[in-house]
């Protein structure tokens, strides 16, 4: 994702309050994503943010994050497995 006007990558997803209103949050400030049952993103300072992405869907958001940034791990076959 690309900054408006700009060349320089954003290093955030884009969520959706409840009220509707759209805005960016940067993923590793995420502590902990919970279905209360609306979506609860708790921020690493205690402060919750409650969103109408479904848990699947935020945690698909981080994923393809942490993958544009390289900082996901892979899965190396075992030999002779």
């Amino acid at each position: 994702m690309n900054c408006p006007g700009g060349s320089s990558p954003i290093h955030m997803i884009e969520l959706t309050q409840l009220n509707g209103k759209r805005f960016l949050l940067n993923v590793p400030l995420i502590e902990k994503v919970e279905s209360l049952p609306d979506t609860t993103i708790t921020l690493v300072n205690g402060k919750k943010m409650f969103v109408r992405e479904s848990l699947e869907v935020v945690l698909s958001l981080c994923n393809q994050f942490y993958r544009s940034v390289g900082m996901t791990g892979s899965v190396i076959p075992r030999e002779g497995s």
